[in-house]
């Protein structure tokens, strides 16, 4: 996003309900459009998503935007709230901006479609490369596979895996922003809970996969994503994992 030397324009829609009011800046338009400023009437116990969604309802219906379920199972409203990645269905307007300001934009390292919404096309590419996906070793004939929940393997998988694919890691991440080639925190995350996963077949594929220049050896260990992540997980430690594995197979001459 291009914001110098762009001046933002004020919606002077009225509200006859207004009371309070927030001071919103919202990034209108594609890569390079700017922000456009609302008043908002300030609620109790509003979050993000209920100011962008008046502001679509009530003031601009051109304003575009994506959500779906609203209590934190998606992750589609992920959007960039006064400089930081955030779900805007979880987030509380008291909790960031005390001083009734708020900037809302679309989350970074992503293409932007149009104003809040980005094209997420880059972001799950990037799960098809690190070969996210599960393969199996057993046929529907076979037996239930079972896995003891206290194993280290069984472990290590549970410690990623409710991982949701909302992005806020790959935009948090500045090793992303750096190299738009580098697969990315949340890739990285998912394709170590499958190789932790004695029931698939494709370690080997995978860590070759993610053992390139674009892969987990990228990963300068900031641990944004960590920081950021809503689920409260820690791809930094599921990237290090990689790390070593990738390193033993290497030694191995498995990759």
């Amino acid at each position: 996003m291009k914001t110098a030397g762009v001046a933002a324009r004020r919606s002077t829609a009225y509200d006859p309900d207004m009371t309070e009011t927030l001071s919103v800046q919202v990034w209108r338009g594609s890569e390079r459009g700017a922000f456009v400023a609302y008043s908002v009437p300030r609620r109790a116990s509003q979050t993000v998503l209920d100011v962008v969604t008046h502001i679509q309802r009530r003031i601009d219906a051109s304003l575009s935007y994506r959500f779906a379920c609203r209590v934190g199972m998606c992750g589609s409203c992920a959007m960039t709230v006064n400089g930081r990645p955030r779900w805007t269905c979880r987030t509380h307007v008291d909790r960031v901006a005390k001083n009734g300001d708020l900037t809302i934009a679309p989350l970074r390292n992503l293409p932007v479609i149009k104003d809040l919404a980005v094209d997420m096309r880059e972001f799950f590419d990037k799960w098809a490369r690190a070969k996210g996906q599960f393969q199996p070793t057993a046929s529907r004939r076979d037996g239930f596979a079972v896995v003891r929940p206290d194993s280290a393997a069984r472990k290590q998988a549970d410690a990623g895996i409710e991982c949701i694919g909302c992005g806020v890691c790959h935009a948090a991440c500045d090793v992303v922003a750096w190299n738009r080639d580098y697969l990315g925190p949340a890739a990285l995350n998912r394709a170590w809970t499958l190789f932790s996963d004695t029931r698939d077949g494709g370690q080997a594929t995978r860590l070759a996969a993610v053992a390139g220049d674009a892969g987990c050896h990228a990963c300068h260990s900031h641990q944004s994503c960590q920081e950021h992540c809503p689920k409260h997980l820690n791809p930094t430690a599921s990237i290090a994992g990689l790390k070593r594995a990738a390193a033993w197979a290497a030694l191995k001459g498995q990759i």
